[in-house]
């Protein structure tokens, strides 16, 4: 299922923003634009789908850190929150503060406490709703229609979503929490002298990349087996020309090397420059022989020398018919090269009095009309 529109709101720098997604999306902006704010607002959607809800928004700084520190109505609740429109489907999670107990020590006030989730069906302008949570409770519609209660009290800490039951029961709702979970985001590699890609690593076979490029041999010799090779070696050699792919496996551990012109011996994974081994986790993850539904990269042109932009431009351009891709990004050069190879124009993000809005549009149009239930 393609997510066809996005909403946020009191996410870091997002107030409010509401976007359309295609089959490319190319978000551009400078520094501290809120860029990223996005990439990891979708983030949290998949790590919610997994259970680490939590987990993640502790690692971000906590809830109260994430939550929009600008101006705010007084009185109205701060709530983060972000919706998707799934074609036909529609979901949102809303997330706020566990409310303080008085003269109690809170040990765990980083925790998110999930206000409100909702699934709705869209049917000609109407959300039927298939889900509605409210704090710890909960109620669906099952396979046949019929409104059901959730059986137990909801962790408030996690979505609906990681804590449903008897998922045949439920075929909507765990539809829309597989979609998720199967989502694929990449927005670092480690390159250090340390980085398991480095050095010779035991491996299997190895058709999604890790999120740290930890496995990039073993993933690239996949490629090699089982996926597209031509792909692979038009991809190596469109970056660095005559160059060639070398990846080797002794008793199970895989080691790679670049074969580059002019040197007479192939270069090691150890030898290789941060630049050149980040572009190879990206052939890895853009060439993947199990493509997800949705890939989304955060500023990929990290450490890559400019001439390289243009032949991941173009392996962007190609994962983007078997993957919706979202792409993060301050370089205009990837956006040009993206854009002219799909015809789907960037999306400049710009700072309004501390908020990140899209460049040419106020917050008052991505006001949402009333939901009809």
């Amino acid at each position: 299922m393609p997510i066809t529109r996005l909403q946020i709101s009191g996410y870091r720098s997002v107030r409010r923003l509401s976007m359309e997604l295609g089959p490319m999306n190319v978000i551009v902006g400078a520094n501290g634009s809120g860029k990223t704010n996005l990439y990891r607002a979708l983030y949290l959607l998949s790590v919610a789908a997994e259970g680490r809800l939590a987990r993640t928004l502790a690692e971000e700084g906590g809830t109260p850190s994430v939550l929009w520190a600008g101006p705010r109505m007084a009185k109205k609740p701060v709530r983060l929150s972000v919706q998707v429109e799934l074609g036909e489907l529609a979901y949102e999670l809303t997330c706020g503060i566990v409310p303080p107990v008085p003269k109690m020590p809170d040990p765990f006030r980083l925790d998110p406490e999930v206000k409100t989730e909702h699934l709705w069906a869209l049917s000609g302008g109407r959300k039927v709703v298939l889900m509605e949570r409210k704090d710890r409770t909960a109620f669906m519609r099952d396979a046949e229609g019929k409104r059901v209660s959730f059986p137990t009290v909801l962790w408030s800490a996690e979505s609906v979503l990681d804590q449903l039951g008897e998922p045949h029961r439920f075929p909507r709702l765990s539809e829309v929490q597989r979609t998720f979970a199967s989502w694929r985001f990449y927005h670092h590699f480690r390159t250090d002298p340390d980085a398991p890609m480095r050095h010779p690593r035991v491996g299997v076979r190895t058709p999604v990349l890790a999120h740290d490029g930890a496995d990039l041999a073993a993933a690239l010799m996949t490629i090699l087996d089982i996926g597209d090779d031509q792909a692979l070696d038009q991809g190596i050699d469109d970056a660095f020309p005559g160059a060639r792919l070398d990846v080797r496996s002794e008793e199970g551990r895989f080691s790679l090397f670049l074969h580059m012109p002019g040197l007479s011996r192939p270069m090691a994974a150890a030898e290789l420059s941060d630049g050149t081994l980040r572009y190879l986790c990206l052939l890895a993850a853009l060439l993947s022989p199990r493509p997800p539904a949705f890939l989304a990269l955060n500023e990929p042109e990290t450490s890559l020398h400019p001439d390289l932009l243009e032949p991941l431009g173009r392996l962007l351009a190609k994962a983007s018919k078997t993957s919706q891709v979202w792409v993060t990004t301050h370089a205009e050069q990837l956006a040009r090269t993206v854009a002219s190879a799909t015809r789907c124009e960037p999306v400049y993000l710009v700072k309004k009095d501390g908020a990140t809005q899209v460049e040419g549009r106020s917050e008052e149009d991505d006001d949402e009309p009333d939901d009809d239930a």
